[in-house]
């Protein structure tokens, strides 16, 4: 089969599309055939290995010292059930799914063993969304259970007043449409070039963090999400950590690791298949351009996900 491989850590140029040998499952694990994947943050993070100081040996002990443990990246991914195992009893040949990899990654490649159960090594799987490409739904996959796992601590309640940071990603553009399905008033953060995009998304308010460098006087919000992470920063996002009103909650999604659910997928399947939200994509790429995919999301102006077509 075909696979994207990373035998160093380094730039985009590490990866090359190859071939490799073709899994086959065990009892216990079904075969998917990969159609779509994404180039997410995790992708890039393991990809470049660019981590602090205080991380470099942590980093390096759990995804490989010299080079990735596991070459083929890819962390979410869109496709079809071909084969299962004897001892699965979720899903069946033919079944459409979508879900996340865990830290064996592997979803650069045209099929991919996994099993049925959640966990961090092994990830999460789940039907996916009927009313959406598999490109589309990769985004779900990861901006959807980034934005759920951490939209679900902002304890929203109607008429709450809410900022996204960040709301042109992949999952800034979930949170709003998340928080305005909760009868949140929200207000989204984005360069000049989104803030027509993040309109449209539903956000009430829109603020330009190269224009702006704090939300309007007297303004303060029961929940901020900075959904870019902690390695971003501005004057805007540093007044917005002050804008809290009493008792309000201010969270990033580095605020911990992303939890690998298939009840959140199947929770965020019945949001996409209910209208409420939509799994955004800005750009798709070949599996053989994977390169350029890397450096497109690496320039940090994406707009929602980055998916790759596979198969």
């Amino acid at each position: 089969m075909k696979a994207a491989v990373c035998d160093r850590y380094g730039p985009p140029e590490v990866l090359r599309v190859c071939e490799v040998r073709r899994p086959s499952p065990r009892p216990d694990e079904v075969r998917i055939r990969i159609l779509a994947s994404a180039v997410t943050a995790s992708d890039i993070f393991i990809r470049s290995a660019r981590v602090t100081a205080r991380l470099q040996i942590p980093f390096r002990l759990m995804m490989g010292l010299t080079r990735p443990r596991h070459p083929i990246l890819g962390f979410v991914f869109s496709g079809v059930i071909d084969e299962t195992g004897v001892e699965t009893t979720r899903f069946q040949p033919g079944d459409e799914v979508y879900g996340g990899t865990g830290f064996r990654l592997g979803a650069y490649a045209e099929y991919r063993c996994m099993i049925e159960s959640d966990s961090r090594l092994h990830g999460c799987l789940a039907l996916k969304p009927r009313n959406v490409s598999h490109q589309e739904a990769t985004a779900a996959a990861y901006g959807g259970l980034l934005a759920l796992q951490y939209v679900d601590k902002g304890r929203i309640q109607a008429g709450d007043d809410v900022l996204i940071y960040g709301a042109s990603g992949t999952s800034g553009t979930l949170a709003v449409q998340l928080a305005k399905s909760l009868g949140a008033h929200v207000t989204g953060v984005c360069s000049t070039r989104n803030i027509d995009f993040v309109r449209s998304l539903g956000a009430d308010e829109v603020l330009d963090y190269t224009r702006v460098d704090a939300p309007p006087s007297g303004v303060r919000y029961a929940f901020v999400l900075d959904s870019v992470g902690k390695l971003k920063s501005s004057r805007l996002k540093d007044a917005c950590m002050r804008a809290l009103a009493p008792g309000g909650r201010y969270v990033s999604i580095d605020d911990g690791n992303l939890e690998l659910s298939s009840k959140r997928l199947e929770q965020l399947k019945g949001l996409v298949e209910s209208g409420k939200v939509s799994p955004i994509v800005g750009a798709v790429y070949s599996l053989d351009d994977i390169v350029e995919a890397h450096r497109a999301v690496g320039d940090g102006h994406k707009r929602g996900g980055v998916a790759v077509t596979i198969g």
